[in-house]
This record gives C-alpha cells, sequence and structure tokens, in this order.
C-alpha cells in the first residue's frame, strides 16, 4: 500500500493500514459535516462510550480503505472487511486510546496534498 497516505495499526494480531481516501472522506462529512469537526465531535464527546464509538466508527472506515483497494485491485484474491463489532471484540479501550494517534497521522497523510497544493507561490510575501 501507499506509506505516504497510511497508517499502521494492529487489531487482534493483524496489521491494517488506515487510509484516508476520498470515499471516507465522503463518509466523514457525511457523519459528522466535514473533517474539520471531526476532532471536535471526538473531544468534545459527552461520554466515554459514545467517545469509543466514534473511534471504533473510524478504525473500522479507515481500515477498511486499504482492504476495499486491495479487492479492487486483487479481485481473484478479495479480503473480508473489518465490521465494528470485530474491533469491538479484538480490542481493548486502551489500545483504542493509542489508536487516536494514527487515525491523525491518517488524517494529516490524506490532506498533507492537498493543503502543499492549495499553496499559491504568487501569494507569498516578499521580503
Amino acid at each position: 500500500m501507499d506509506n505516504e497516505r497510511s497508517a499502521k495499526i494492529n487489531i487482534g494480531g493483524s496489521e491494517y493500514e488506515l487510509i484516508l481516501t476520498t470515499r471516507a472522506t465522503k463518509e466523514i462529512a457525511r457523519r459528522y459535516g466535514g473533517l474539520e469537526n471531526l476532532g471536535e465531535k471526538l473531544l468534545k464527546a459527552e461520554n466515554f462510550e459514545l467517545a469509543l464509538d466514534e473511534i471504533i466508527w473510524l478504525i473500522t472506515l479507515l481500515s477498511n480503505q486499504s482492504i476495499l483497494i486491495h479487492n479492487l485491485k486483487h479481485k481473484d484474491k478479495p479480503q473480508e472487511p473489518l465490521t465494528e463489532e470485530e474491533v469491538e471484540l479484538l480490542t481493548s479501550p486502551l489500545e483504542l486510546a493509542t489508536y487516536k494517534a494514527a487515525i491523525t497521522e491518517a488524517m494529516f497523510k490524506g490532506t498533507a496534498r492537498n493543503i502543499e497544493s492549495e499553496t499559491d507561490p504568487k501569494n507569498a510575501e516578499v521580503g
């Protein structure tokens, strides 16, 4: 997979790549109203269970992007996408807390190119 775009996590002894794709971005926008609202939503979750649900949803979504990309490129050897239930059963709350860094890394890597391409040298300050 494209290391520039992904962050790796381990779920139940298997390694998964978290990738922010256009498809994932659309899903996040649908759920939160945009990527910029995501961090705020996670930080302001009213209770621990709600925060866990959001992290589980995000891990499942971002992990499945690499699986869906694999399946697109290897139609003869498809892999089963992860379910939220599997993520819940194969992780501990402590692990989920450490995955927040990987989620942030995947988001940053997925949006970094967009930010760089919007920088216009004509608008740079002179002297």
